[in-house]
């Protein structure tokens, strides 16, 4: 088993909190032609072929992190950083309360999590960053060009992992520099409920903390499949799905080896793809 049974459980329910409500946002932005704050424009892409420039732009994402890793470039990574959970977490909040409490909110929690980072706040902004970042690219996705992408990115994450290694690289950076993607649960669960700041802040600090990692896009991209099925079969279609995909992650960890990273992606599109069979045979 990857992790202890109860680390295991808080990483399979912060997923479930980032789809459900990442599900609420994205279901407020739609249809397509609602607009998103900050005057944020969505891409103007076609939809049966949208899967093309994503991955484009994933691949130059990347390119651009492995430089940065590089050169040890912390302040440019940090800026990039700030830059991206402060966006997407104000365009999350929007949904919820007006756009400029969004936004004071959004930046607030922003510099909390770049410059005084702990675990609590850290998971908290998680659960709603990939809900802002759904919300930009779900109305510009088709079922065939969801399924497409899910496909490219679990080959991706397979070859990242197990042959170049540059994925497990980035996640040490990010972890290294306490400005991860993803969610990050200390190894000991207890640290999550200790009122002693020493456990709870800059967990990454010390060599005696070890943490549980799940990177973010193996948060986002289920939930961008959960939030095409949102958009084509409605809400109880897209948590099935979800679901399925958090099954898939929970077998993963069960399956999984202490200290060994796995590749993630092609478990829980496997299980997204399950959720979609039971919707269409129950349709």
């Amino acid at each position: 088993m990857k992790h202890d049974l109860s680390v295991t459980l808080i990483l399979i329910l912060l997923f479930l909190a980032s789809h459900f409500i990442g599900l609420f946002i994205i279901k407020n932005y739609l249809p397509s032609e609602k607009n998103l704050p900050l005057g944020i424009e969505k891409p103007q892409f076609e939809e049966r072929t949208a899967y093309i420039p994503i991955i484009i732009s994933i691949l130059f994402a990347t390119a651009i992190a492995l430089i940065l890793i590089r050169f040890a470039a912390f302040k440019i990574w940090k800026a990039w950083y700030f830059l991206s959970v402060f966006v997407t977490i104000t365009i999350a909040f929007a949904a919820f309360i007006p756009e400029i409490a969004a936004l004071i909110l959004a930046l607030g929690l922003t510099i909390f999590r770049t410059f005084k980072p702990n675990v609590i706040i850290h998971n908290f902004t998680e659960v709603f960053i990939y809900g802002g970042l759904a919300a930009i690219f779900v109305p510009v996705l088709s079922i065939w060009s969801i399924f497409v992408l899910l496909v490219l990115i679990s080959i991706y994450d397979m070859v990242a992992v197990w042959k170049t290694q540059h994925m497990v690289s980035m996640a040490k950076f990010q972890v290294k520099s306490k400005m991860f993607a993803g969610l990050l649960v200390p190894s000991s669960a207890k640290n999550l409920i200790m009122n002693s700041k020493k456990e709870t802040k800059h967990v990454a600090r010390s060599k005696h903390n070890k943490n549980a990692i799940l990177g973010g896009g193996d948060i986002a991209f289920p939930l961008l499949f959960s939030g095409v099925m949102l958009k084509n079969f409605g809400f109880y279609a897209a948590l099935i799905t979800s679901f399925t995909a958090a099954l898939a992650l929970l077998i993963l960890f069960f399956m999984a080896e202490k200290k060994k990273f796995y590749p993630a992606m092609p478990f829980i599109s496997a299980g997204s793809l399950v959720g979609y069979i039971l919707i269409y045979l129950a349709l």
